[in-house]
């Protein structure tokens, strides 16, 4: 079998993948983008129909290509997954589509990866395939009504995928919010989930860029928010976009968390049960990495590392994580500080063997 080899390999075509590429390009260090979707941008395409980014189009681009449109316009999913396709032809980075990764072990003193047939050595991989990995759905959502229509929010698309009657979304973060304002024109709408407060100032503007800076692995108070971000997803984000009043108006009604079923109907803490012909789980996702099969990981699945280093393997390294360096690492706007920092540290590794 034909084993190719490449100095870098990234595993991942999304904005981490691609803004690494960039900097990989400028390096003049060779490289091979490894990307599971059929074209570059696949996964945003994959998302809610009326998803929209909260972070302004001047905020949006990566390294060396600004996003197109009005500096304050919010753009949809398609828009995002346009603008990424078009990233990798501009600076013509070699992203192989269709390959999804399946394994990655030592080789000697670099790595093997795998994707199906394909075999690649490097001497050094960056993962940049996302923290989002298996949706997360409580144990209980089994015991729920057979006939109930049950959606996470990674499968669901538009309204038209649910039935008739009320609607239960469980999860009030971010993705929680918007889906229960794109549900609420056709369906009665109950928002459940802990209050999880709002962003006070809009991302992309001058004081989120200062915030950003502030709260880094390398300040004290980025250093307090590290030690709790682990926590960030199952307790969910700050809302952004969308306001609790956005929520009243559309007529969501709010409570508190699903806490298990009862005859097949949900319960949320203090006992009462919620009528729901659709459940919608936006309870966010856990880090899955099954086909890495080195020491890089600790609490929970989640990786060991340092600003992206990976300390106990040489030579492997994260970029999009969040939090990976600041509280903007997993944004499109953010992603590029990372990215220059890992691909410096990947050229020298691959240089040195």
């Amino acid at each position: 079998m034909t084993v190719e080899h490449h100095p870098v390999v990234v595993v991942g075509g999304g904005q981490a993948g691609l803004a690494t590429g960039y900097h990989l390009r400028r390096r003049g260090c060779g490289f091979l983008i490894l990307d599971a979707g059929g074209t570059v941008g696949h996964a945003w395409r994959s998302r809610w129909d009326a998803l929209r980014l909260f972070t302004p189009n001047s905020y949006n681009g990566l390294p060396g290509l600004p996003f197109p449109g009005p500096r304050s316009g919010l753009p949809g999913k398609d828009a995002v997954a346009d603008y990424l396709h078009r990233y990798a032809a501009h600076f013509d980075l070699p992203v192989r589509v269709g390959a999804r990764v399946d394994g990655l072990d030592r080789d000697g003193d670099g790595f093997l990866i795998t994707a199906g047939d394909l075999r690649v050595r490097a001497h050094a991989v960056v993962i940049a395939a996302g923290a989002a990995i298996r949706p997360r759905v409580p144990e209980f959502a089994d015991l729920l009504s057979a006939d109930t229509v049950q959606l996470h929010s990674a499968d669901y698309r538009n309204p038209g995928q649910l039935r008739d009657g009320p609607v239960l979304v469980v999860g009030a973060g971010n993705s929680g919010a918007e889906i229960a304002l794109d549900v609420a024109t056709g369906h009665r709408v109950t928002l459940a989930g802990r209050d999880t407060g709002r962003m006070p100032i809009r991302p992309g503007s001058l004081g989120y860029r200062m915030m950003s800076r502030l709260l880094a692995v390398d300040t004290p108070f980025g250093r307090r928010m590290l030690r709790n971000s682990g926590n960030w997803s199952r307790k969910g984000t700050p809302l952004v976009r969308i306001t609790p009043k956005d929520l009243e108006q559309a007529g969501v009604r709010r409570t508190g968390r699903v806490v298990g079923v009862e005859d097949g109907t949900p319960v949320v803490d203090g006992g009462e049960l919620i009528e729901a012909a659709n459940v919608l789980w936006c309870t966010g996702f856990d880090q899955e990495y099954p086909w890495v099969k080195l020491p890089a990981f600790g609490e929970e699945g989640r990786p060991r590392h340092h600003r992206g280093v990976v300390e106990t393997v040489p030579g492997l390294y994260f970029v999009g994580l969040p939090f990976q360096s600041a509280m903007s690492s997993s944004l499109i706007g953010g992603v590029g500080a990372d990215a220059a920092y890992i691909a410096e540290r990947a050229c020298v590794t691959a240089a040195q063997r």
